[in-house]
């Protein structure tokens, strides 16, 4: 790692590749002795052109591209573009097919939170965490491959419905496995939040107060840890007006109390697709269309990172106008940076993980 010193400050670069974070996240540290005094991104490592297909690309066929913005929420990705599109068609998808969307983005949630868990427990060099959290999300993508075929990137969202069912044995044997995984991740998540040493690394750092989180736009666990209590969930898309949960909040603000935040969501994801299994109705799982786009609509979803908002414009053709994506961790680099100001160097990788960047969500 170079380095470029003055008098008073040294400005050492922090990535794209580094051995603690699993993404190509790139920042300039300008640091006074081991303070980090000043933080300048970089965005624009990954350049990846996905928005640029949806001219390129029938709007039916799209739906695959913007499933494969992200790997870890792919299935949201593809829904909130779904959804974008039936309210620019007028399409009303059957409650079936609405309450199936919830199950997957849920399991989507626990699947990428429980990765986090692992990748947070090996920065700083928890490792056995690491294996164990694994281990149980090992559990989440039996069901996923089970019912969608996948175990990552879904493809069962489709404009006007799913594209496939769960029929009524499968979707009890999920529930009666979703009550043995809860323990098996309770074990897990309970020594991550009692364990001394984890406190020793997570609380009081990386504090952002309630007030910063609001102006600076944090989202999802990030602002939710903070005190404030906004989860797009609540909003009532899909089928989450029909679900009874509250939203989870922390008010501590430090990288403690975003892990909690995500640990306590693990809890709510598996009670949400239980309520979902119970009122599940039946009927089709896709409404037929005719015709193609004619205008413009924006959405928004809750990411397990946090909101996330579609615009999609369309012109009466095949090929669309427009699709534009705002990722959560997008919304959340101006809340990193402060964050990461007037910490130590040393705790960069731990902090910079409870936020749990996605890069190639934010540079499509």
């Amino acid at each position: 790692m170079s380095s470029v010193s003055s008098s008073k400050h040294t400005v050492i670069p922090f990535g794209p590749q580094h051995p603690v974070l699993p993404e190509p996240l790139h920042f300039d540290f300008v640091l006074e002795d081991e303070k980090i005094v000043d933080v300048i991104p970089s965005i624009g490592y990954v350049h990846r052109g996905l928005e640029i297909l949806a001219s390129k690309k029938e709007f039916t066929e799209f739906v695959y591209v913007a499933e494969r913005i992200c790997g870890i929420c792919s299935f949201i990705h593809g829904m909130g573009y779904c959804e974008a599109l039936e309210e620019i068609m007028h399409i009303e998808v059957p409650g079936r097919a609405q309450n199936l969307r919830v199950i997957w983005s849920e399991l989507s949630r626990v699947h990428s939170h429980l990765l986090w868990l692992g990748l947070a427990a090996d920065a700083f060099g928890f490792e056995n965490l690491f294996m164990q959290a694994w281990r149980a999300r090992e559990g989440v993508l039996d069901i996923i491959e089970e019912t969608t075929g996948a175990r990552v990137i879904f493809g069962a969202c489709k404009i006007g419905g799913v594209r496939k069912d769960i029929d009524g044995d499968t979707l009890s044997r999920i529930a009666y496995v979703l009550n043995k995984l809860q323990s098996e991740v309770q074990a897990v998540c309970d020594i991550f939040l009692k364990d001394s040493s984890v406190k020793h690394r997570l609380c009081g750092v990386g504090l952002l107060s309630r007030e910063d989180a609001y102006a600076l736009g944090a989202v999802g666990p990030m602002l939710r840890a903070s005190g404030l209590a906004y989860d797009c969930r609540k909003l009532g898309y899909a089928a989450f007006s029909d679900i009874n949960f509250s939203i989870v909040t922390e008010t501590d603000g430090d990288c403690y109390a975003r892990c909690s935040v995500r640990i306590r969501e693990i809890y709510q994801s598996f009670d949400i697709i239980r309520q979902t299994i119970a009122k599940m109705p039946g009927g089709e799982i896709c409404a037929k269309f005719k015709g193609v786009p004619d205008g413009e609509a924006l959405v928004r979803f809750e990411q397990p990172r946090g909101e996330v908002v579609y615009y999609v414009k369309a012109n009466g053709t095949k090929f669309l106008t427009r699709f534009r994506a705002r990722t959560p961790t997008f919304a959340n680099i101006p809340a990193m940076m402060q964050v990461l100001k007037g910490a130590n160097f040393a705790d960069v990788p731990t902090i910079v993980l409870t936020i749990d960047p996605c890069i190639s969500c934010t540079e499509r």
